[in-house]
């Protein structure tokens, strides 16, 4: 597994991360045992840039992701984030960036982790309420303080990570980012993070699985699986969204590859400061997913890949309209 630079402060990633997420929340039932073999797994692999965040489970994850790489962690890099409030029945409370917040996060997740550091924490979400250079600030404290190593945001707006980055060296910036969520090409984040020397990380490469064509009908998600919830997975919006999908396994047959692993080839090829972090629960998807990394795309493969889905092209907003609030603030 090659390795990538994120960010001018001498943090070195896999090219190819781990999202954590789907072990504890959001995408159905979880196994912790079968999650922490994928987990090893992974590092085993050579992929050690691992992702969470205080509000997957409740906390939940971070707990989990503790306890698998307690005996690894010079082998790990961990990344988590602070800043979407949950309820403890998981009721979504708002975003916070206050400094009182930021303090009071870092010592939570550093409990449940069982760490003395963190090496990239990420504001998951943008406060509307608090300036970004308050939030950043407090940022910087606890890197001064030794518990963080690497700062990073997500879902920011250009303005913003440009402010934050005045504060304090902003090594990552986070969002969504795939064959169907090409947003960042067209509302200069991408630009932005490349002008100032910012790594980018998307996360959902595999749009939230949509791409490896395992879902036929939404029939096939189940009940109490989020993505039920989500624009591009309900009804006219799903049927238009698998025709493109088509394409992509028309493609990824003449490659000789899955989708997923196309899906995430392109991906790894629009940069080299670019480290997607496909998230899964399961060895045998995250096997697929690391040999994607041999994947080679071609000028006229990725022309095709363009033809096949241009920038736009998905049916549906990527979140509900509660989440689309909270992006790009």
């Amino acid at each position: 597994m090659k390795r990538r630079k994120l960010g001018r402060q001498g943090l070195e990633v896999s090219q190819l991360g781990l999202g954590c997420m789907g072990m504890s929340d959001f995408y159905g039932a979880g196994d912790d045992a079968q999650s922490v073999a994928t987990i090893q797994r992974a590092l085993e692999l050579g992929i050690d840039f691992l992702d969470t965040a205080d509000m997957y489970g409740r906390g939940q994850n971070e707990r989990l992701l503790g306890r698998a790489i307690r005996d690894r962690r010079d082998h790990v890099v961990l990344a988590t984030k602070f800043g979407n409030v949950r309820a403890p029945d998981g009721t979504p409370m708002g975003v916070r960036g206050d400094p009182e917040y930021v303090r009071q996060a870092c010592d939570e997740s550093l409990q449940r982790l069982g760490l003395d550091h963190i090496d990239l924490y990420y504001q998951h979400r943008v406060d509307a309420g608090v300036a970004i250079e308050e939030t950043v600030g407090a940022m910087a404290e606890l890197v001064r303080a030794g518990k963080v190593r690497f700062l990073g945001l997500s879902e920011a707006a250009p303005a913003t990570i440009r402010r934050a980055q005045a504060v304090h060296p902003i090594s990552a910036l986070q969002t969504e980012y795939s064959l169907w969520s090409r947003d960042p090409e067209q509302n200069d984040v991408l630009a932005t993070v490349r002008e100032l020397g910012i790594g980018f990380v998307p996360y959902a490469p595999l749009g939230r699985g949509f791409l490896t064509g395992r879902f036929r009908r939404p029939e096939d998600i189940p009940p109490d699986d989020w993505r039920r919830a989500n624009p591009r997975f309900q009804g006219e919006n799903f049927q238009r969204n698998l025709e493109l999908v088509r394409r992509v396994q028309e493609l990824a047959r003449e490659k000789g590859c899955t989708p997923a692993q196309l899906a995430l080839a392109w991906v790894l090829a629009r940069g080299e400061d670019i480290v997607p972090i496909p998230g899964t629960k399961r060895v045998r998807y995250l096997e697929e997913n690391a040999a994607a990394a041999e994947v080679e795309l071609s000028a006229d493969d990725l022309r095709r890949i363009d033809e096949a889905f241009p920038p736009g092209a998905a049916a549906g907003p990527r979140y509900p309209p509660g989440g689309m609030a909270t992006i790009h603030r």
